[in-house]
């Protein structure tokens, strides 16, 4: 019989012998013990990561999908056959420091409101930056565009510690996600028509939907390669971002909101988007993703109306209400703490965070 376990770290991972190789001794390290599992998750590879997971490291849980079936199908089976209070949803490239976890956990626990979290995500390769995948915590803006503390589209902050703030925030990165599995098993856990990419923000809002919040806890410091499956730029990469988030936002919003924020701007906007991008890439790959991602959203539209049903008290509190397209753009605001009048003070307004 299995003890159930406080906290099991699991590591979804694909095709990925290299990584694990370079930082599953860190995760070892730093996280196992009587109350904390590891598992390395096993996303139906075709190289060697499971036979070298076995050979070399017995100790640690194997589980092993029979398909890939993307990020968020992936983690949900996964889940399933997992007994522990707090999952860890770590990406298989990502080192962690020591006290990662512990950190993290204390300050989950001090407020019983909290569901999800993350520790701060430095750049492995350049490890005085933030990096990419959700730096030191996520927010989104009125039109569905998400940015971080210390992350604004392409614009990386060194980390200067001046974000050291353990603060509410709107989304935690999927590269190390910590969340209560009783919330994560109410909520139906992540989107499985996602596949990858913006299912962790879509699972946040729906967790903020139902009174939860969401933290970041800088003190924990993990560092994270990023783009170990899509790279950035790539056009499926840009294909699922672009239609993921209209999908969340078709499921999340209020309908009096998402009608025209979903079927008017943002369809500008992300016109907008796809021609800039074939100016500043010299390439229509991008386009055509943006212009799939959009047919994509309509042809999905009867299976999220039931999935918007089942959203409980839909809403955009939290939302950034400005647009930080314009903001970036227009007004060439580069760095979180140059956004309009402290977007902390205008985000906290309609939350309760007492942390």
């Amino acid at each position: 019989m299995v003890t159930r376990k406080k906290v099991s770290v699991v590591i979804l991972a694909w095709n990925g012998r290299l990584f694990l190789e370079k930082f599953l001794p860190s995760v070892i390290k730093y996280s196992a013990s009587e109350t904390i599992e590891v598992v390395v998750a096993d996303n139906a590879s075709t190289d060697d990561s499971v036979a070298f997971v076995q050979e070399n490291y017995p100790q640690v849980r194997l589980i092993k999908n029979t398909v890939n079936e993307g990020f968020a199908s992936g983690y949900n089976k996964v889940l399933k056959q997992i007994d522990a209070e707090y999952f860890i949803l770590l990406n298989q490239d990502v080192e962690v420091t020591e006290g990662w976890i512990e950190k993290v956990l204390k300050s989950m626990e001090e407020e019983k409101d909290v569901v999800a979290a993350q520790p701060k995500i430095r750049a492995y390769h350049e490890k005085d930056s933030f990096e990419y995948a959700g730096a030191c915590g996520g927010y989104l803006d009125r039109f569905g565009y998400a940015f971080c503390r210390g992350r604004i589209f392409d614009s990386i902050e060194k980390d200067l510690e001046q974000y050291n703030t353990i603060t509410e925030i709107f989304w935690a990165t999927g590269a190390c996600l910590f969340v209560k599995s009783k919330t994560y098993f109410k909520l139906g856990g992540l989107d499985d028509d996602f596949f990858a990419h913006q299912e962790e923000i879509d699972l946040c809002w729906r967790i903020r939907n139902t009174g939860g919040k969401v933290i970041c806890v800088p003190s924990s410091v993990v560092y994270h390669v990023g783009g170990g499956s899509l790279p950035q730029g790539n056009p499926r990469k840009t294909y699922l971002n672009f239609r993921n988030s209209l999908m969340m936002m078709f499921k999340n919003l209020p309908l009096s909101e998402m009608l025209w924020k979903v079927f008017i701007v943002r369809l500008s906007m992300d016109g907008i988007a796809a021609i800039h991008s074939v100016w500043k890439l010299k390439s229509l790959s991008d386009l055509m993703a943006i212009l799939k991602a959009h047919f994509a959203f309509y042809i999905s539209i009867p299976a999220l109306v039931a999935k918007r049903r089942a959203v409980q008290n839909k809403s955009s509190d939290g939302l950034w209400q400005r647009s930080i397209v314009w903001q970036y753009y227009a007004l060439r605001k580069r760095k979180f703490s140059d956004l309009s009048n402290g977007i902390h003070n205008e985000f906290l307004k309609n939350t309760d965070c007492k942390i």
